[in-house]
């Protein structure tokens, strides 16, 4: 069986593919489709240079747009992700707050730890969870 350079791009692609279903990360399949553009370039006529050349611009190119997309739509993380914690946004009420920014609050049914997180003066009132760190409520006015 003769083999071309092309088959064995083509081979790696599929490798690539599947190594990324088993471990789920994008990032290989922005490499498999470097992986075609070599078997295409091989396809072409290019020689090993070229091929190898393509498979880099495009992988390489495809890999670095994919990251820089999941970094700018990275979500909030889900202390501060309403969308996820479904405290964030809802009201509490301070009575008073300690010197160091701490308060005891009622939510729920239970007292929390509150911190403030606010740019403003901690005050005693009404004030909005931002996130929650664990079992401390972080808010801000």
């Amino acid at each position: 069986m003769d083999w071309s350079l092309a088959t064995a791009w083509w081979i790696a692609a599929g490798v690539l593919i599947a190594v990324e279903l088993a471990t789920g990360t994008f990032y290989l399949l922005m490499l498999a489709l470097g992986a075609c553009a070599g078997a295409l370039a091989a396809h072409a006529g290019l020689g090993p240079p070229g091929q190898m050349l393509c498979a880099a611009l495009v992988g390489g190119t495809a890999t670095f747009l994919w990251h820089r997309r999941r970094e700018r739509h990275h979500p909030a993380p889900a202390a501060s992700n309403p969308d996820v914690n479904l405290d964030v946004g809802q009201s509490v009420h301070v009575d008073a707050w300690s010197a160091d920014g701490l308060a005891q609050v009622q939510y729920r049914g239970a007292a929390w730890r509150a911190r403030y997180v606010g740019n403003l003066p901690a005050q005693g009132g009404r004030h909005v969870i931002r996130a929650v760190d664990g079992s401390c409520l972080l808010l801000d006015r």
